[in-house]
């Protein structure tokens, strides 16, 4: 019998004493000293901040908050400590988690999304600090936040350390936990895939969150997944080409965020607006600042979108389309072609989705008892799958204001 996975599985389950009502896992079970974390106001902004932002405009469901996410994040990482441990007392092997490991690890769990702000992963081009970044600079800056999670027990270096992946670390502990909260079926896409799919009231992000983390292990230090639950991989990979297809890139999504980004960085630009000012922001004071700032805030707020008025597949080997992937070609492309049309630069918005992976690197424990790759192993997804995945996806569009029509756009592309 493996006494340390024992002792460790028995401490993590009865220090889950208090409980918080979610309408996706029903009661979610914390720690009382993670419940106090939890009301840190830093914390709390996160249910001021949709998780989907505009989304609620394409469907009106979609009002959930980045607060909701974090404790299902802390409840699906809760869920796979549970497996993992219950794995190495099945298997008799020495478990590589400590109680400390494993604290710190469900407190990043919690915090890992304390450094979003609204629209912070439309606005990844701007020169912005990433949400992981803020995140990490807030568990150690911020003096509340700071002084609770040490009254937990736990140091918030080793917390930021798990949740910004650029901190440099050299504790193995810490490495597995960071591949454990940003992997193939890490908690953060379990619980978004499954939440956001809830609340939009669509049927394609539902995962079997419980199967999945009852056949993850941990195999020569590395996560790993049984062979028997491939088609859990398969399934995610299928459920988050149909969410970005659905709803993250549908056009009115991607109307609203390209509107929100032209306007933040036409204001960064005319230095009306500095990257620091965005970071301590909830919805509502966005909304605020940046009608103060550009009427496409205003126009977003009141679901008044840019209509499409060009779209193609984004072909990347085009020259003269992989330029625009340069934020500076593209505006000033904007800019020229506003110019032939005779309107404000504003009034003309082109939109290249980032580039989205179809790969899945995690290891899976063969029957025989191997470790292998899901690739090798996997005859439904390939390399052109994934590709095929991408290009059907990403697509270049333009988006005009409502008195551009699309053969005035036509005849200034063609000139």
């Amino acid at each position: 019998m493996q006494t340390k996975a024992n002792n460790l599985l028995a401490s993590l389950l009865s220090n889950q004493t208090e409980s918080i009502r979610d309408p996706l896992w029903k009661d979610i079970h914390l720690s009382h000293q993670m419940k106090r974390v939890f009301s840190v106001p830093c914390v709390q902004k996160l249910g001021r901040i949709k998780q989907l932002g505009p989304t609620f405009h394409l469907y009106p469901g979609a009002v959930h908050t980045r607060l909701d996410h974090s404790l299902g994040v802390y409840h699906v990482s809760l869920q796979i400590l549970v497996g993992l441990l219950k794995h190495d007392q099945r298997s008799n092997r020495e478990t590589p988690f400590t109680e400390e490991g494993m604290q710190t690890f469900l407190c990043a769990s919690l915090l890992h999304d304390i450094g979003h702000f609204p629209y912070a992963h439309s606005l990844k081009e701007l020169p912005l600090l990433s949400h992981e970044e803020i995140a990490g600079n807030l568990v150690e800056g911020d003096e509340h936040l700071r002084r609770e999670i040490i009254d937990t027990g736990l140091n918030p270096a080793w917390v930021a350390a798990i949740i910004d992946e650029k901190r440099p670390t050299h504790d193995q502990e810490i490495e597995l936990y960071r591949r454990l909260l940003s992997g193939t079926l890490d908690p953060d896409k379990l619980d978004y895939l499954n939440r956001d799919a809830f609340f939009c009231g669509v049927p394609y992000g539902m995962q079997d969150v419980s199967y999945i983390t009852d056949k993850l292990v941990v195999a020569e230090k590395k996560i790993a997944l049984l062979e028997q639950a491939l088609g859990s991989v398969e399934h995610l990979l299928f459920s988050k080409y149909l969410m970005y297809r659905n709803v993250y890139w549908h056009k009115t999504t991607r109307s609203a965020t390209a509107m929100i980004k032209k306007a933040v960085l036409l204001s960064l630009h005319d230095q009306h607006l500095k990257a620091e000012q965005l970071y301590t922001l909830d919805d509502e004071q966005f909304s605020l600042l940046g009608q103060t700032l550009s009427p496409l805030f205003g126009m977003v707020r009141d679901n008044q979108l840019y209509p499409c008025r060009y779209e193609k597949p984004f072909d990347q080997e085009t020259p003269k389309e992989s330029r625009l992937l340069d934020l500076r070609d593209r505006t000033r492309f904007e800019e020229e072609l506003a110019e032939r049309l005779g309107v404000p630069a504003h009034h003309l918005i082109i939109d290249i989705p980032e580039p989205i992976s179809f790969e899945s690197d995690i290891p899976i424990l063969t029957e025989a008892g191997s470790l292998s790759s899901f690739s090798h192993l996997d005859q439904i997804f390939s390399h052109d799958i994934g590709r095929v995945f991408t290009k059907s996806l990403r697509k270049f569009r333009i988006f005009t204001h409502p008195s551009i029509t699309a053969e005035d756009l036509e005849a200034v592309l063609e000139s």
